[in-house]
């Protein structure tokens, strides 16, 4: 059973930087590309990066290019979101994803919320 947990979550200020954490279980990382969404009130989910550790590539989408970074811990199966430059628009709950032989994993969430 796969099992994902995030945390790092919580409030800041406009400019202010944040680094989320997503610790999975139950499946090794360095076989599976990882992924980092997030919600906010009345927006769909949208992928915000992801990094494929197999491979050694990264992606972050151009809403967050030049602000956020995505990196990996295979010895502690952990995946990091370092978010820098924080602004309003990035409030949501942020989910840590994973699929593994067709099935989609995802951790319960962390909230991110910036103020202005």
């Amino acid at each position: 059973q796969v099992r994902l947990v995030e945390s790092g979550g919580g409030l800041v200020q406009a400019g202010g930087s944040l680094r989320l954490s997503c610790v999975g279980s139950g499946t090794a990382f360095n076989l599976n590309d990882m992924r980092w969404f997030r919600q906010a009130p009345g927006n769909q989910r949208e992928q915000v990066a992801r990094i494929s550790s197999r491979y050694g590539s990264t992606y972050v989408s151009d809403s967050v290019k030049g602000r956020f970074t995505i990196s990996g811990d295979n010895a502690k199966n952990t995946v990091y979101l370092q978010m820098n430059g924080l602004k309003p628009e990035d409030t949501g709950v942020y989910y840590c994803n994973t699929i593994l032989d067709g099935v989609d994993y995802w951790g319960q969430g962390t909230q991110v919320t910036v103020s202005s």
